[in-house]
């Protein structure tokens, strides 16, 4: 609480400053740290407006948990802690006649000495402080009547089951679903998905969980770390080094040693919008398309060919170039159309192309942000469609095929390129109003004239 009258938190060496509040609103904000009761700021009074306000800021900066707790003896049930900075707690209504099922993407594991329920699909986690809550969750795994739930489980009450649909958590089953095995949970695009796909998508990138991502050294004080070249077995080892000549024998040869990670640009000789069509033609343009069997059976597919390989030719990797600083072309986010070799804008605002830069300026520790950002996206289901339990990982290996192409067309062309490991979900689904789940990012690559490549 300042002396001028605003607020400001401060966690782990950062502080936000919340704005300015009346006094009556600073007493109020105090009780934060015990508990505040949603229901003492939904009024209409200009001190419930502000409280209102300030939760919401905090919320927006995940500064907030929201507590359950058992009204005889003010003992915690649940805590909800948000994942995504747009998460409030809402109930769906439900009826003594509903009849829910626990989520098949909704997962109850250990953390530390706590039981958390988790979903890559929900916006919050649930720690479980209640063994008697996480008993009726279990039983949740087939489908119950919410009055049968009432009657056996006294703990869990209906706002706890309506707080878990909300955040799909649970689903509610019609009579056509039947015992709810594989049903679309209200998205026919989740069918293609497995658990552990969709698990993996959401945790391995950012902007839907709140654990530490990247460079963190988590376990520097644990274990030591390995070398960077592994040991040698032991025997007598065959010397290659006699078959081999000391210089690179072809240009191929040649640029895959000289090819590195260039993470700064030089701004005051962009790279041209020829250069990047050149680029994009080089490693990504679709060179040719035919339509073939996929099985016995079944519907004729198409399939492309484009210059690098790809799982089964599904070729599901989509560009969005965040361009930020290119000479012939305007800042803004762009879809690369593989097919008709060509860019088409979309429209998102400068405030998120600003924090899908700032991001990738951070990742890799730049001086500033790249000229051309290029998020790769997978359309899931043309690979899962196909494959089962190995569907996202033959995705990741297509990213990888596909930013080492990047990388030497790059040095080929004397441009700067940096892969970058993480990227926003939520962020990209925001900006292009895809669902995270039917095509979202898979990777990044920062491309433009290197600040020590000057022309």
């Amino acid at each position: 609480m300042q002396a001028d009258g605003s607020i400001a938190a401060a966690v782990g060496g950062y502080s936000v400053n919340l704005g300015q509040f009346s006094a009556a609103a600073i007493e109020r904000a105090g009780q934060l740290s015990t508990g505040l009761p949603l229901a003492s700021f939904a009024g209409k009074s200009v001190l419930a407006r502000q409280v209102h306000a300030l939760v919401q800021r905090l919320a927006r900066h995940g500064l907030l948990e929201y507590r359950l707790s058992s009204p005889h003896d003010e003992q915690d049930l649940v805590v909800i802690e948000p994942q995504v900075a747009e998460y409030w707690p809402q109930a769906a209504k439900l009826g003594n006649g509903d009849t829910v099922v626990l989520s098949r993407f909704a997962y109850l594991r250990r953390r530390g000495n706590e039981m958390v329920l988790e979903s890559p699909r929900a916006g919050a986690l649930f720690r479980i402080c209640d063994p008697a809550i996480a008993a009726t969750l279990a039983a949740l795994s087939r489908p119950q009547k919410i009055s049968k739930l009432r009657r056996d489980a006294a703990s869990l009450s209906l706002d706890l089951l309506g707080l878990l649909l909300h955040s799909r958590m649970l689903i509610k089953l019609s009579a056509k679903d039947g015992d709810g095995l594989r049903v679309n949970e209200g998205d026919s695009n989740l069918v293609l998905w497995d658990f552990h796909d969709l698990v993996f998508h959401t945790r391995s990138t950012e902007g839907r969980h709140a654990n530490p991502v990247g460079g963190a050294f988590t376990y520097a004080g644990v274990v030591a770390p390995l070398p960077a070249v592994r040991p040698p077995w032991p025997g007598k080892p065959i010397d290659l080094g006699k078959f081999a000549t000391p210089e690179p024998v072809s240009s191929f040869a040649k640029l895959l040693r000289e090819r590195h990670s260039i993470r700064d640009f030089d701004d005051q000789h962009p790279i041209t919008l020829a250069e990047l069509a050149q680029f994009l033609g080089t490693t990504a343009r679709v060179l040719s398309e035919w339509n073939g069997a996929g099985f016995d059976g079944g519907p004729e597919l198409t399939y492309s060919a484009r210059p690098y390989p790809s799982a089964g030719s599904a070729y599901e990797l989509e560009l969005y170039l965040a361009v930020s600083n290119c000479e012939g072309l305007a800042r803004g986010l762009y879809h690369y159309d593989a097919g008709g070799h060509a860019l088409v804008a979309i429209d998102a605002s400068a405030q998120q192309l600003q924090a899908l830069a700032k991001a990738a300026e951070f990742a890799m520790d730049a001086s500033g942000p790249p000229q051309v950002l290029i998020t790769i996206a997978a359309r899931f289901g043309r690979i899962s469609w196909k494959y089962s339990s190995i569907a996202y990982s033959l995705i990741l290996k297509d990213v990888g095929n596909l930013i080492q192409t990047f990388y030497l067309a790059a040095t080929d062309m004397s441009l700067g390129g940096c892969a970058i490991g993480t990227n926003n979900i939520d962020l990209f689904a925001r900006m292009t109003g895809l669902e995270f789940h039917v095509e979202g990012p898979v990777g990044q690559f920062a491309l433009g004239r290197g600040s020590r490549l000057v022309r």
